[in-house]
């Protein structure tokens, strides 16, 4: 399949289909995606800056190390894909976003407001969650190993079936938050209780 994206004379990209795209070390600059399906492509340690990626699907794709630099994500679904290292403090709007099966591994989103957000049945490991709005999120079925929750809204989130979390039930704001047995008992791990 053409390689669109190495055609820098062009800035949009509507309801077109990306395949096997491998890309490492680029700056992907000021490009508008829009409906757009990409599969199987390789991003590695590339910088989109000021792009626009509007109601996109990722399939089976790697973004490692990327720097999404006043760039828009809205409306996009990941599914499985290694979306690792992925740093989305830099973006400069993220709306909506989907993980399903994927490795999001060593992922930043902190300080984010990002009510919603779905990461199910994924890897998250050493993920900053650091006084991000979560707030009705689904996390179900996802492993949270080292992931750092720390004033995080975690307002009627769905963590049921979701394992190697820590949060701290006085650090975190947990109204309506469902949990499931028995990895809900690490929530307790927080109290200064004895249990017999």
């Amino acid at each position: 399949m053409y390689n669109y994206l190495m055609d820098f004379s062009r800035n949009a990209f509507y309801q077109e289909k990306l395949s096997k795209l491998s890309l490492e070390k680029e700056i992907i600059r000021a490009k508008d995606f829009e409906e757009c399906d990409f599969d199987s492509c390789i991003f590695v340690d590339c910088i989109f800056e000021k792009c626009k990626f509007i109601g996109c699907n990722f399939n089976e794709c790697i973004l490692s190390a990327i720097n999404p630099l006043d760039s828009r994500f809205i409306d996009i679904t990941f599914t499985k894909s290694k979306v690792i290292g992925f740093d989305w403090t830099r973006a400069q709007k993220i709306e909506d976003l989907a993980f399903n099966n994927c490795q999001i591994n060593y992922s930043n989103f902190k300080l984010l407001k990002i009510p919603g957000v779905k990461i199910t049945g994924c890897e998250a490991k050493e993920v900053d969650f650091i006084e991000t709005d979560l707030s009705k999120g689904d996390f179900k079925n996802t492993d949270f190993e080292k992931s750092r929750f720390f004033k995080t809204n975690l307002t009627g989130a769905d963590f049921k079936g979701a394992k190697n979390y820590f949060i701290d039930v006085k650090n975190n704001a947990l109204k309506k938050t469902r949990f499931s047995l028995p990895e809900a008992l690490v929530l307790l791990d927080s109290l200064d209780i004895i249990i017999e």
